[in-house]
């Protein structure tokens, strides 16, 4: 009979090891997991402080938000599930103000912060747009502004991404914030309008955005198009 001692091993500090007679122990598998929790909180806590910043998490709060949001507006017709995520919408455009205001308040502004903030708010906004053309709240030729927008997206990550390993910044135009301001306006507009279908205002003020947004896009595409051939061979 195996007089084995349930943890005797851990406790000893000998370690764990494999013997096909030993019945299997919590004790010692709790006291190994703490051991290895431990070592990677020496190993990892300062990063993981920087990371679980209240910034950094707001941040992620609307990356997490997406797949809600996508679910809130994909069935047409749902008028509650168009209510909630209007309100969803709203939440995270608070969140995308606050969370650059916070850190830089804070002097807590880090890299990951930096690199998720634009990222989380390209997901959303090109979420929302396909979700809304699927429902058919965009469609004919207001396609057109919305595939505009998400081009110029896509467009604009790609010089940021060149631009940046040629040591060259890119700083946010007034033209450009005014272009978010018609974006966020436009799409929170149309969300609504799938909860009020009968308020023909709401989606009027939406499209009509939606278009400003566009024009504007295509103006502050062309600056940083312009900026991005300077530091093109």
């Amino acid at each position: 009979m195996s007089s084995y001692v349930p943890g005797a091993n851990v406790l000893k500090g000998k370690g764990l090891r494999h013997n096909p007679r030993q019945r299997f122990c919590p004790v010692a598998a709790h006291a190994c997991f703490c051991r290895h929790a431990f070592h990677a909180m020496r190993l990892y806590g300062p990063k993981l402080e920087i990371m679980l910043t209240l910034p950094n998490l707001l941040t992620m709060s609307r990356i997490f938000a997406v797949p809600l949001l996508v679910f809130l507006l994909w069935w047409p017709g749902w008028q509650m599930g168009h209510l909630i995520a209007f309100a969803l919408y709203c939440v995270a455009g608070i969140t995308d103000y606050f969370d650059g205001m916070l850190a830089r308040s804070s002097g807590r502004v880090s890299r990951l912060g930096i690199f998720l903030d634009p990222i989380a708010d390209k997901i959303m906004v090109a979420a929302v747009i396909l979700v809304l053309v699927h429902t058919g709240i965009i469609s004919w030729l207001h396609v057109l502004a919305a595939l505009v927008i998400l081009l110029r997206e896509i467009m604009v990550s790609g010089l940021r991404e060149f631009l940046a390993g040629v040591q060259v910044s890119v700083p946010v135009s007034k033209l450009a914030k005014w272009k978010t301001t018609f974006q966020m306006v436009s799409l929170g507009a149309l969300i609504l309008s799938g909860a009020f279908p009968q308020a023909q205002f709401v989606y009027q003020v939406g499209i009509g955005s939606l278009w400003a947004a566009a024009v504007l896009t295509v103006l502050t595409g062309w600056d940083y198009l312009r900026i991005g051939l300077r530091h093109m061979d």
